[in-house]
């Protein structure tokens, strides 16, 4: 029990067809090389955003249609339903980040509540992600976070106003039985976020988890918050529901860090990130009677470490605060392996307008390039797979 053969392509791949494979091996082949991954995200994909022709009818067939699941919730239907057949349950999100205005937020919103309402009819979908920065201006929440006694009346209102955002998205999950992951962000912002995702979840996780916080293990103190935040949870009845990943804002917060003249948050290694990351897992597993864990990660050695952890302790290995999950378009080999073996699994597919979702696919471009382990062996895997289809 408990062991779970990672490289076997067979089960990896093979919801893919031929011809979907090959686009895959390309795709992924192009994105592996930095210099090309760069381009891709500092030209190819803005050209979207300065509506250079073609730019938008290239993006949408390479780097749109690996990594999303359609432009609208319809358009997400078959890839929902291509993944459920293989036992993958799916994580709505829809791709809107970094608007400035007030009726962009309540567009999200309206959005994001859509969303709960089209989860609801699917057993497939028992859960949709949010962010923040979609919902309220990047500089309030800064503010808020340095000084919030310092903000005027209207900063005031305006914050109120995305906290009552936040909880009308919540309060439907609720209703609906549909669970919601707030996305961490930036450091500048964080705390602030950290701020509202606590009250949401002592608010809506009485009777189970509904709202999940998102933990971001390449900070040093991130391991120590989730241990103290699952005490508060204890202290004030409520359960935790704890998405775990490793980071996505490494290169900028260290750079911010260098500019301010303040000591970095992230980890000075990636070793040390790992080492914090895998202890989280553990922690979340052996608590899972008051924890909800999402492990949100694409190394395949988290996924063996909590496969083994689950199986060590005697915990059920579909129990449902006991899940997996990685990017739409990424990672196979790890998702479709534990579902195979009877995990629970998903993948988080965002979806939107082309435009909307650039900032997701600019960071999908960055991270594969600069994720070089996970990537070659995707991309080595692949290849074996395509091997393995020609001999036989």
């Amino acid at each position: 029990m408990g062991k779970i053969d990672f490289s076997n392509t067979r089960i990896a791949f093979e919801s893919k067809s031929d011809k979907e494979l090959r686009s895959m091996e390309f795709l992924f082949r192009m994105m592996s090389k930095s210099g090309l991954s760069s381009l891709a995200s500092g030209i190819g994909l803005k050209a979207v955003q300065w509506n250079v022709p073609l730019a938008r009818w290239m993006v949408e067939k390479t780097i749109f249609k690996q990594f999303c699941g359609g432009k609208t919730l319809e358009e997400t239907i078959p890839a929902i339903e291509a993944l459920e057949k293989y036992r993958v349950l799916t994580v709505l999100d829809y791709g809107s980040e970094g608007r400035e205005e007030e009726h962009e937020f309540e567009k999200t919103k309206n959005q994001t509540l859509k969303s709960i309402e089209f989860a609801s009819s699917y057993n497939a979908v028992p859960v949709v992600s949010s962010k923040v920065t979609g919902l309220a201006r990047t500089e309030l929440l800064k503010k808020y976070q340095r000084a919030r006694e310092e903000l005027t009346a209207g900063e005031q209102n305006e914050f109120a106003s995305v906290e009552a955002r936040l909880d009308e998205i919540c309060k439907l999950g609720k209703d609906k039985g549909v669970a919601v992951m707030i996305d961490a962000e930036e450091t500048t912002i964080q705390e602030t976020i950290d701020e509202l995702v606590e009250k949401m979840m002592e608010k809506y996780n009485r009777e189970q988890v509904v709202v999940y916080q998102t933990f971001q293990l390449y900070r040093k103190d991130k391991l120590a918050y989730l241990k103290r935040l699952h005490q508060e949870s204890l202290e004030k009845g409520y359960f935790l529901g704890a998405k775990l990943v490793r980071g996505a804002y490494m290169e900028k917060e260290r750079k911010w860090a260098k500019e301010g003249g303040y000591p970095s948050l992230i980890h000075d290694t990636k070793q040390d990130t790992d080492r914090d990351y895998n202890l989280a897992v553990l922690y979340c597993v052996d608590n899972y009677r008051d924890i909800a864990l999402c492990n949100a990660s694409h190394n395949v050695e988290s996924a063996k470490i909590m496969v083994d952890r689950i199986d060590s302790i005697g915990a059920p290995k579909d129990h449902p605060r006991l899940n997996f999950c990685q990017l739409y378009g990424m990672s196979d080999y790890i998702t479709y392996n534990l579902a195979s073996a009877g995990y629970n699994v998903a993948k988080y597919v965002p979806y939107g307008p082309v435009e909307e979702v650039i900032p997701y696919l600019i960071r999908r471009a960055e991270e594969n390039a600069s994720v070089t382990g996970e990537m070659s062996r995707e991309y080595k895997m692949i290849l074996q797979e395509w091997e393995r289809r020609r001999d036989n």
